[in-house]
């Protein structure tokens, strides 16, 4: 055998082995649970300055993690925490709260990823609790009991200790459809 052969047929055993596995990669991704791939449904709305984007993950079998990423629009505003007050302390400050209603029930407590810091407000006697200046993600296990459709609702107040407060948004209406294997927004 001259050596354009032997390279020749290098070349092809080389390219016929990178085929195989090719091909094996490819059987072994249909294999897979078609709900993998599926993206976790999302849905956002900006409401009073803050951009809130919710999801669900994790949903299987009537369970899951419902998230709200709370984002204000503008720089050295925070939100208030989820333990404050519905009313506020001595009136000021609303919480960042989210509930479902319908056929999703909440399966554990609201919990946030930042951590609570107290600031003094003009006027107020009592510490304010708050979170640091920007996003907050908000999580909250939830179980659907049957198919069918739920609501969200989401309440916060944002505030910046140089520009004031903006205008609390309670109990803002996000809708949900659900059934054993998937949850989805509707756009109501």
């Amino acid at each position: 055998m001259n050596v354009s052969q032997h390279i020749r047929r290098s070349r092809t055993v080389r390219v016929s082995v990178a085929l195989l596995c090719s091909a094996a990669l490819a059987a072994c991704g249909g294999q897979q649970d078609e709900g993998a791939h599926r993206p976790a449904p999302t849905t956002s709305f900006t409401e009073q300055g803050v951009t809130v984007t919710l999801s669900v993950s994790d949903w299987h079998a009537s369970t899951g993690t419902l998230s709200a990423v709370f984002t204000p629009e503008r720089k050295g505003f925070h939100l208030y925490s989820t333990d404050l007050p519905a009313d506020g302390v001595e009136g000021v400050g609303r919480p960042t709260a989210m509930a479902v209603t319908g056929a999703v029930k909440a399966a554990g407590r609201l919990a946030a990823s930042a951590e609570v810091r107290s600031i003094a407000v003009p006027g107020v006697e009592a510490p304010v609790p708050v979170y640091p200046d920007g996003p907050v993600t908000a999580t909250l296990p939830v179980r659907a009991d049957a198919d069918g459709d739920a609501t969200v609702l989401i309440g916060y107040a944002s505030c910046s200790t140089q520009d004031g407060c903006t205008i609390p948004v309670s109990d803002r209406p996000v809708h949900l459809h659900v059934t054993g294997d998937r949850a989805t927004f509707n756009p109501h």
